[in-house]
């Protein structure tokens, strides 16, 4: 058996240039939206950076080669979202959220709609945004569930050589776009038969700019992310060509699925990259500080022993998220598992330990102008979100364990 954690020389060298573009264009961010009153203004002012980072190439580069882009593995996805989300959290979320918005593209449609509906995200230019329109106002873990629950309520009906689209979506990001006027793509989750089964009834139709009916109705004023984009919009009457759905009609609950499986392990890495940029200020901060004492807090035992505690977390999450990917790329039979381990145990282990580093700084980083209490804001929303982890997450690992075929001793490694 052989377990190797060591990255290659090229992707050594992605890691590289993603820390340089991190540490000189995603570092403006937090001046660019400064004072910015609202959500919506503040994404708007990261639409720059966000243009750099697509014509640097990083959206082409998690866009897999089979479809045109030059990815080569969820390992490498991870190399770069880690370099970036430790250094600003808004915009790399922004990209993430739109390579979410694409994979029902890469995961079910046909070739004629991969080379249509991918293009404008291969080309380095411009700011193209694409979302996977899943949740609703009132909540979604029960999205695929059959009656009498209400599962997905957004509707698409048969008009001719169109569908017709009415419902409503909510935390979808980045799905209004920069302008309010829609993304370049959403990929909707709608129920193309009311009456059938959801495994039979769902569906998902891409739909493309200029859109009908499509309404902003608000901009959610989150607790953490404030740069990030995440609105509740209706679709009244909005129109797609009949050959936009994505796979077969009624087959979209697979997919939506398979989706969210890849992002889990990537949710696992943007936790660990928060966890190592809380590590790393609260480490900085114990070896300059005495705080009124005669030597820095470093040398009190407390502290070093909190620190070295949330080493081995950060060391931990980052072991098990990327060998989640890894795992991914080569199609293990654990794939699936081990994405569920890290999106749950990596995604609580930073919120509790960003919050045990804050009892290191002490009420200092109760300030707002301290860093540790932003890495808390954002952290706090990942065990929530991309299926959360006590209404999603918990209850896949659960359906797992409780195959009479799952073998609870082989272990993951055997």
């Amino acid at each position: 058996m052989a377990v190797d954690f060591t990255l290659n020389p090229a992707q050594r060298e992605l890691q590289a240039s993603a820390r340089t573009f991190a540490r000189q264009e995603l570092v403006q961010v937090a001046a660019l939206c400064a004072g910015l009153p609202d959500s919506e203004s503040r994404f708007q002012a990261t639409r720059p950076v966000y243009e750099k980072m697509v014509r640097a190439g990083f959206l082409r580069r998690m866009i897999p080669q089979p479809y045109g882009g030059d990815g080569t593995g969820l390992v490498d996805m991870a190399v770069v979202t880690e370099e970036f989300y430790a250094v600003e959290t808004n915009v790399t979320l922004t990209l993430l959220a739109t390579l979410l918005g694409l994979m029902p593209v890469m995961l079910a449609g046909s070739s004629e709609q991969q080379q249509r509906l991918l293009a404008p995200f291969l080309d380095c230019t411009g700011t193209p945004l694409a979302a996977l329109c899943n949740s609703e106002p009132g909540g979604s873990a029960n999205y695929g569930a059959p009656a009498p629950a209400a599962g997905t309520r957004t509707r698409a009906e048969r008009d001719g050589d169109e569908w017709v689209i009415h419902g409503a979506k909510r935390w979808v990001s980045s799905a209004t776009g920069w302008d309010r006027a829609g993304a370049e793509l959403l990929c909707v989750v709608c129920r193309t038969d009311a009456t059938a089964d959801p495994a039979e009834g769902l569906s998902i139709i891409a739909v493309t700019r200029p859109y009908s009916g499509l309404v902003a109705e608000k901009f959610i004023d989150s607790l953490g992310h404030r740069a990030h984009l995440m609105p509740q919009f209706r679709l009244d009457g909005t129109r797609a060509a009949a050959d936009n759905v994505l796979g077969a009609v009624g087959g979209g609950l697979a997919t939506v699925d398979l989706s969210f499986t890849s992002t889990a392990a990537l949710v696992g890495v943007l936790a660990t990259a928060i966890l190592r940029a809380a590590f790393s200020f609260t480490l900085d901060f114990a070896r300059r500080e005495a705080r009124g004492g005669p030597y820095p807090i470093i040398e009190h035992q407390a502290v070093g022993y909190a620190l070295a505690d949330a080493k081995s977390a950060l060391e931990a999450c980052r072991s098990l998220s990327y060998r989640s990917c890894f795992a991914m790329d080569s199609m293990s039979e654990d794939a699936v598992e081990l994405a569920l381990h890290s999106k749950v145990f990596c995604t609580e282990t930073a919120v509790r330990v960003i919050t045990e580093l804050m009892r290191v700084v002490g009420i200092e980083s109760y300030d707002l102008a301290n860093p540790l209490a932003g890495y808390l804001q954002d952290a706090l929303v990942m065990p929530l979100f991309d299926g959360g982890n006590m209404g999603v997450r918990r209850r896949q690992l659960h359906t797992l364990l409780r195959d009479p075929a799952y073998d609870g001793e082989r272990g993951t490694l055997s």
